[in-house]
């Protein structure tokens, strides 16, 4: 796997769509969050070799993000992202999935097993925006990003509990991504822009609607969560009927990195 950059290529929703497709059995699809320079090798590189033992892995880069096409005339919110995501399983000819969603990914998913319910075996939401919640540091300094190394490394390190993970690579790839024509377009449509005084407040879907979806689903926070409050995994878990819900103590949003090991038994487990 090309770990920070392109894969294979198809068309979904009128996008040119990269994605990464390894290994074989039940499909699996990882779908990654927000924030500069976000992509499904970023988020997914250290995990996806060992899931592709037991599973068929898709990982791709949703539309506007990582290195899928970005339009400037094109109306980036989640019925497009939706479509997008439908549109990339059936150029895959793929009728039903798990979707491992993080953060933006998570919303996705949770998305997808709203509106389209048959598509979805199991969901994994990992640091899920839901209901209502003060815009965190995380997220505003997100909309706020300008492309830059020093303001990268600032951002990144709002991210993870333990900052000894940001490492020198991790900052270029991602600002190099970053730097991308329409990169930073598509993630200030995703979030809500910061008020010049006072709170923000950011809307997730609302915990009645959650609460419809019949999947089997694992929620994944870290405590410690700087970008989404862990409040929004203990939503979740309290209003999704088949939820089980596991916090990581000394973790924030980057459960898949921060916690690897634990991470990957338990979405083997559960997805399996």
């Amino acid at each position: 796997m090309n770990q920070f950059g392109i894969g294979k290529t198809l068309v979904a929703a009128e996008h040119q769509t990269n994605y990464f497709d390894e290994g074989a059995g039940k499909p699996v699809f990882l779908l990654h969050g927000s924030g500069p320079g976000v992509s499904a090798g970023t988020n997914w590189a250290k995990v996806m070799p060992d899931l592709a033992r037991q599973f068929r892995v898709i990982a791709p880069d949703i539309a506007g993000f990582g290195f899928t096409e970005f339009k400037s005339d094109s109306k980036y919110d989640i019925k497009l992202w939706t479509k997008h995501l439908l549109g990339i399983m059936d150029a895959l000819n793929i009728e039903k999935a798990s979707f491992v969603g993080n953060s933006f990914g998570g919303a996705l998913s949770v998305a997808l097993a709203l509106f389209k319910p048959e598509r979805v075996d199991r969901l994994v939401l990992m640091g899920t925006p839901a209901g209502e919640f003060l815009q965190t540091p995380g997220l505003r300094a997100a909309w706020e990003y300008e492309p830059s190394l020093e303001n990268m490394e600032r951002t990144m390190r709002l991210f993870p509990f333990d900052q000894s993970i940001i490492t020198d690579d991790m900052v270029r790839s991602r600002y190099e991504a970053s730097a991308r024509p329409g990169a930073q377009d598509a993630l200030r449509r995703l979030l809500p822009k910061p008020n010049a005084e006072g709170p923000t407040l950011v809307k997730g879907f609302p915990e009645a609607s959650v609460a419809q979806i019949q999947a089997k689903t694992l929620v994944l926070h870290g405590r410690e969560d700087r970008v989404v409050p862990v409040e929004c995994g203990q939503l979740l878990a309290r209003a999704i009927p088949k939820a089980d819900l596991h916090i990581f103590g000394q973790c924030g949003h980057w459960v898949q990195t921060e916690r690897r090991a634990e991470f990957l038994s338990l979405v083997t487990q559960f997805c399996a």
